[in-house]
């Protein structure tokens, strides 16, 4: 398995690499775009630092580069450069299946903690199952084949309301009648607006917030007229048929097993962040070769299937 994984991921970033071609000089690099990205993700792969990377000692017949290494300092330059970051997601968009127009999406957020006494100055404190901590925020839109489409990481007090509107440009095509599963956190009139223009032929489907204040003769008529048709129509599917939405709703226990998956598996994000993942532009992009790794193992699984029933 974890030869066919790393198989489809340097074929990955070689695509990648050729199509992103070198644009930080007149002349290419002493070490190739490809082959930094390879390291970085074969570092995360490992959960270790990227100065273990710049260590020969540390590759196997898995992967084993060609030529001498890059030194830290070079190595830690080149991979927050434009070109690596752009290789990264591309790599991504492949394996995520981006183009794929499917019929139901699911949305949701997972905590990134760090311990409490981090000096991290941009890990903010947020709720938590259970109480509060202190960290940053994966949200992510996942589709019914469990891949990772779209994500954003932010600080863990970020409203979940308005990272997912700023998803929604993003997010890929959907089929006429396509449903986007979300919880009771992303229940509000703007987004339900906001969906509706950018995706016409999907509707967000989830639990009613605060439907508990809501007197015996129902909404006020401003209310109803100000939340937009979206939204009403949602709430008057849970007054009519409440059953067949609770059934339509349970297909959304698949980001939480996308969720437990991409936490738990060998090479996984784990329930923490490392010590040395710290600020936000370093835990986004550690994330997101998180994210690379996950998408890319059910690639291979998906290979591994259709060569066992060929």
């Amino acid at each position: 398995m974890d030869r066919e994984l790393w198989t489809l991921i340097l074929s990955a970033v070689k695509r990648a690499a050729r199509e992103v071609g070198w644009n930080g000089g007149r002349r290419p690099p002493r070490y190739p775009n490809r082959l930094v990205v390879a390291m970085y993700l074969w570092a995360v792969w490992h959960d270790r630092t990227m100065s273990w990377a710049c260590d020969r000692s540390h590759y196997t017949g898995l992967f084993r580069p060609r030529g001498g290494l890059p030194s830290v300092s070079r190595f830690t330059r080149r991979v927050k450069s434009d070109d690596c970051q752009r290789i990264l997601q591309l790599v991504h968009d492949e394996f995520a299946q981006r183009g794929l127009v499917t019929a139901e999406g699911y949305v949701d957020g997972k905590a990134l903690l760090v311990g409490p006494a981090s000096k991290d100055r941009q890990a903010t404190r947020g709720k938590i199952p259970g109480g509060f901590g202190k960290g940053y925020k994966l949200h992510a839109y996942v589709n019914e084949h469990r891949r990772i489409v779209v994500w954003s990481v932010t600080g863990l007090s970020e409203d979940e309301k308005t990272v997912a509107s700023e998803l929604l440009p993003h997010l890929p095509p959907m089929a006429p009648g396509a449903v986007v599963l979300k919880d009771s956190n992303y229940d509000s009139a703007p987004l339900h607006k906001a969906a509706a223009a950018l995706l016409p032929d999907a509707a967000l489907v989830g639990p009613l917030k605060g439907q508990g204040r809501v007197g015996p003769g129902g909404h006020h008529p401003v209310t109803l007229r100000q939340m937009g048709p979206e939204r009403r129509e949602l709430l008057a599917a849970w007054r009519h048929c409440p059953g067949l939405v609770e059934l339509v709703l349970r297909a959304r226990d698949t980001i939480e097993r996308v969720f437990g998956v991409l936490c738990c598996t060998a090479g996984g994000l784990g329930t923490a962040l490392p010590p040395w993942a710290r600020t936000l532009d370093r835990v986004r992009r550690w994330v997101g070769a998180k994210v690379v790794l996950y998408n890319a193992r059910l690639a291979a699984q998906d290979r591994l299937r259709e060569a066992a029933a060929a």
